[in-house]
């Protein structure tokens, strides 16, 4: 049965669509990374109706609205457990389709086997896609790597590459493109691309390292056999030419793009006043996905608290806008620390405006991340003509290429104190801190919109691929 039929959706099942795969628009097939799109959407806490009528904050969207610009169609595949046959729905805010497959019927019994494994092990299935939180060392040791052998295998059985290859040829796609090259789809995809004889890309979005020792000879086949890797780091593109040889000439660099129409700023007063907050507040602005570690969320909290106690007569907000797998984490540590000015909104937000009103009314917007691959929301921020200290996670140096030129403070990693000291630099001198606001914007305008962004994709995955194919 399908679990996602109560949609109020155009809903449409592989017989209604023959006529749409034979558009004339060159047309890209998108595939997550996850075992199941269901794993991501619970982590977040969302449905999967909120995911089709209102998501738009990820990269994937951001690619599919560039290429949208330059006469691209994409199709996102999906797989998940609530569907049993080939079903598809439209991505209201970019209209694009997104066709969710079941996964393959091996995947059920692996999940059976999984749950049992871990439950003797004394954790739980919904800890198998964290960090192995055990107190007791020796088991922690033991549990990650079986852990992780255990999300590796899952991703390999879950993709039902013979349904894939069908719904491929349905809606005529051209070239697949897969989230993260360190995920075991892209491999799958790999090989199912020399089968079709289709080129194979990946995007490089934060995954760094290969999951487990089971990925590691068919992840340097997958390198080898691919057609090429997007990826918009300098430190992302010496790694994988030093671990995989991947030649330069399979290398795109190609940044994230940001729908530069739709995120701006608005009117600051009115901002403000329509979340309570001061006129004259000075204004720390945070959003993402609340994982402490790998945000950087401790750190920040301990920068705010200094920020706090050097300013004990001004008005001092830290606006954080989010939630995630460690939300009862913060909220205990909030509690703890006691800290002045915070407004958490502990929920996801999928409506954009919303977002771009807590920018709107910042003077300043921070990334203290540890882990990062190319973050997309510095991106909205600077859109938002908000100046940006952010921690020198991967991907922040191209994003803030120059520092100051490009409208941000870089900070070292883990470093409360030059943090809080970044922060109050700009807090302190609210001119300066505007002066930085146009440089972000004049930085996205020129680097990140859809239109350079999607010409770039289409030479890459389209033009290139054409060129290059088997």
């Amino acid at each position: 049965m399908n679990k996602l039929s109560g949609l109020q959706l155009t809903v449409q099942h592989n017989q209604e669509l023959s006529s749409l795969s034979q558009s004339s628009q060159p047309t890209i097939a998108l595939l997550h990374c996850y075992d199941l799109i269901d794993d991501f959407l619970d982590s977040i806490n969302i449905s999967f109706e909120t995911f089709c009528q209102e998501f738009v904050g990820s990269w994937m969207f951001g690619y599919i609205n560039a290429l949208q610009q330059v006469g691209v169609r994409t199709v996102l595949f999906c797989i998940s457990a609530r569907v049993d046959c080939p079903s598809r729905f439209t991505h209201v805010p970019t209209g694009a389709m997104i066709c969710v497959l079941p996964p393959d019927g091996t995947y059920h019994a692996y999940r059976a086997v999984r749950r049992n494994s871990l439950n003797f092990y004394g954790t739980n299935e919904a800890q198998s896609f964290k960090d192995i939180q055990d107190d007791i060392k020796v088991r922690r040791s033991l549990l990650t790597p079986i852990k992780d052998l255990a999300k590796s295998l899952g991703t390999y059985l879950s993709t039902p590459l013979g349904l894939l290859a069908r719904e491929l040829r349905r809606e005529n796609c051209q070239a697949i493109l897969c989230q993260e090259y360190e995920y075991a789809r892209f491999d799958s995809c790999v090989l199912l691309g020399k089968l079709m004889r289709l080129p194979v890309f990946a995007t490089f979005q934060g995954g760094d390292r290969t999951q487990s020792f089971l990925e590691a000879i068919p992840r340097q086949l997958a390198f080898h056999g691919c057609t090429g890797a997007i990826v918009a780091t300098q430190t992302e593109i010496q790694r994988i030419k030093s671990r995989y040889g991947l030649p330069s000439r399979k290398i795109a660099r190609i940044f994230n793009p940001v729908d530069i129409t739709t995120w701006q700023a608005s009117d600051r007063t009115e901002a403000r006043a329509a979340l309570g907050i001061p006129r004259n507040a000075k204004v720390v602005v945070w959003h993402g996905r609340v994982e402490i570690a790998r945000k950087g969320l401790d750190i920040l909290l301990e920068a705010w608290q200094q920020i706090c106690n050097e300013r004990p007569a001004q008005d001092l907000q830290l606006l954080l806008v989010g939630t995630g797998s460690d939300a009862e984490r913060l909220r205990q540590r909030l509690e703890t620390m006691q800290l002045k000015g915070v407004q958490w909104l502990n929920q996801f937000v999928s409506d954009r405006n919303v977002i771009q009103q807590y920018l709107s009314a910042a003077n300043v917007y921070t990334l203290p991340s540890r882990q990062e691959g190319f973050p997309v929301a510095p991106i909205e921020a600077m859109a938002c003509s908000l100046p940006v200290v952010a921690a020198d996670a991967p991907g922040v140096c191209d994003i803030l290429e120059g520092g100051e030129i490009s409208g941000g403070i870089i900070v070292p990693k883990e470093d409360a104190t030059a943090l809080a000291i970044a922060l109050g630099r700009v807090l302190d001198n609210e001119a300066w801190g505007r002066e930085l606001g146009k440089r972000a914007r004049s930085r996205i305008e020129n680097c990140f919109s859809p239109e350079t962004v999607g010409k770039q994709l289409r030479d890459v995955l389209v033009t290139e691929s054409l060129q290059t194919k088997f």
